[in-house]
């Protein structure tokens, strides 16, 4: 384990904003969090000389801690049939059986088929949403899923309350498992015409200006299309670095651009053409109606979209002026990065994805295929190398860790329900839940940097550190032990395969090890936890489980595992 007097951990910032003194030292479990991505996590963008392309792995030399680490990084958790494929096929190959797997299904079908009512509020979706990230085959595409539904937010709290938010977010996120392995150009014209995110974003009642009663355009969704979704704030050079102009970093929009854009998502309402008797409408792209659309001209990014060019083909031209700005590439690139791989990757990492971005080989931009397999065949994805480097990680944020357990111990649900609930409660759950961020900036934001830490002063951003605090860290641990005794209802893991390693300590350990943390825990905290386990009588059934639970709570809190690598 980390020696905690090690670390200088005297700050950081309480759920709320509320600043822990510079003085004071944060509670042990907070600490170890610290500790663990100070010495794993990052110290920010390395700038580096481009290196070669990565070299093609063999699947005779894909070991299987280096299948175990693909895995943590390309899906929602490592199963001894998955290693066994990595391992049969190779890295790319994987990659591709994945890429040609059918979808798991959409969520919408899932709730009708489970006779959830289009009037029953937010009722179903964290059961079709859990059940999909634990259990379905199509892991890659759940991951990516996952990826994108914190990049393009729209939260089931803040879709309309009109009794069918269950309905609206799983149309959402089946527009994104839809695209998750399209095109980023598609998947942001589909998203520009999607009930849900008109709802979230409010522009689904926006309508042109009205000279008579000074009403403009709603902005809500035309400045986070652009802050969140597609540029960002700054000029960025293809590595992610800022493009500086005499020194300064340079804004990649101003009020002007917010306002001329704003004007193309007006008149957008519900395709109601089939009625209202359901919620169907939901998952239908929105139509425009003409006569609330802004017929005049609209200028922003250094481009006009002329007067009375219709409602359709200024959207659609729309998406074309933004796609074609040179940050697209690295500002979505990166964060795909981040969500995958490591919080702080190279500028020269950056770079090669922002460059199969722009072009995937056939002159295609923004192909996510081609992009996913730049981030994860990269050499510092793949390098045993990076294992030592003390600038690569990630911490897992907290429903990848439940879903590598869910994976790697089968979890199943008898009754087909799922009821996991909605685990956002920092104190009682995980401080996080799938499509309940907070707001449209995420649980966390890519840039986010614990204030007056450690992390601050080496240079790091460490996004998932934004949801980790005092009352997150000790929910956490709580959560985890009655997870792994006694399920979510009759969500329930399957650990008849360590039963045979029970009784030995090694045995047990070098299996945990393996499924959930890629082989990577210490010498030092094997041995600590070997220790404990030793003190734990075995040789009856129920021995033998409490050995199991005992150090599958212990390894889920250890530093290796928590800091992905």
């Amino acid at each position: 384990m980390i020696n905690l007097d090690d670390h200088d951990v005297a700050a950081t910032t309480l759920r709320g904003g509320d600043p822990v003194s510079s003085g004071a030292r944060p509670p042990p479990a907070l600490a170890l969090l610290y500790g663990a991505l100070l010495s794993a996590c990052g110290a920010g963008t390395r700038p580096a000389p481009a290196p070669p392309p990565p070299p093609v792995v063999a699947p005779d030399s894909v070991t299987e801690a280096r299948a175990a680490r693909l895995l943590i990084q390309a899906s929602m958790g490592v199963t001894r049939e998955q290693l066994a494929r990595v391992q049969a096929l190779g890295y790319e190959g994987w990659l591709e059986e994945q890429f040609a797997m059918p979808a798991s299904g959409t969520h919408w079908d899932w709730l009708e088929a489970g006779g959830f009512a289009a009037s029953g509020g937010d009722t179903g979706i964290d059961a079709s949403i859990w059940r999909k990230l634990l259990s379905a085959p199509d892991s890659l595409r759940q991951r990516v899923t996952l990826a994108l539904s914190e990049i393009v937010v729209a939260a089931v709290s803040g879709l309309a309350e009109d009794g069918s938010q269950a309905f609206t977010a799983a149309a959402f996120l089946d527009l994104l498992e839809a695209n998750a392995f399209g095109n980023y150009k598609t998947l942001l014209l589909q998203v520009s015409r999607s009930a849900p995110m008109g709802e979230y974003l409010t522009f689904i009642s926006s309508a042109r200006h009205d000279p008579a009663t000074g009403a403009m355009p709603d902005e809500n969704y035309a400045r986070e299309v652009l802050q969140l979704f597609s540029i960002g704030l700054i000029e960025l050079n293809a590595d992610g670095s800022p493009r500086l102009a005499g020194g300064q970093v340079q804004e990649t929009y101003t009020l002007d651009d917010v306002m001329g854009l704003a004007r193309v998502f007006t008149g957008w309402r519900y395709d109601t053409s089939a009625g209202l008797a359901t919620s169907h409408y939901k998952r239908l792209p929105l139509v425009a109606l003409a006569h609330l659309h802004e017929s005049g001209s609209k200028t922003f990014l250094g481009a006009t979209i002329g007067a009375g060019t219709d409602a359709q083909a200024a959207l659609a031209r729309a998406l074309d002026i933004i796609f074609a700005h040179p940050n697209v590439a690295p500002f979505i690139g990166r964060q795909l990065i981040q969500r995958l791989v490591c919080s702080n990757p190279s500028a020269a990492y950056v770079g090669r994805v922002s460059a199969r971005f722009n072009d995937d080989g056939n002159g295609v931009k923004g192909n996510l295929k081609a992009v996913l397999k730049a981030i994860l065949l990269d050499d510092e994805a793949r390098s045993d190398a990076s294992l030592a480097d003390p600038g690569f990680g990630k911490l897992r944020e907290p429903i990848l860790r439940v879903t590598a357990w869910a994976r790697a111990f089968k979890v199943g649900s008898p009754s087909a329900k799922w009821v996991m609930g909605n685990t956002s409660d920092a104190g009682t759950g995980l401080g996080q839940g799938p499509l309940r961020a907070a707001s449209v900036f995420n649980f966390f934001r890519p840039g986010y940097v614990p204030p007056n830490s450690q992390i601050a002063a080496a240079g790091m951003v460490a996004p998932e550190f934004q949801i980790t605090n005092e009352s997150s860290v000790v929910g956490y641990v709580n959560y985890i032990q009655a997870l792994v005794i006694f399920g979510v209802n009759d969500v329930q893991a399957d650990y008849s395969a360590l039963l045979p390693f029970a009784d030995d300590a090694t045995a047990l350990l070098d299996e945990l090890n393996l499924v959930l943390a890629a082989g990577q825990l210490s010498a030092p905290t094997l041995a600590l936890i070997r220790g404990a386990l030793e003190t734990m009588p075995g040789g009856t059934a129920a021995g033998r489980l409490n050995r199991i639970y005992a150090a599958l709570v212990m390894v889920m809190t250890t530093p290796e595992f928590l800091v992905q690598k």
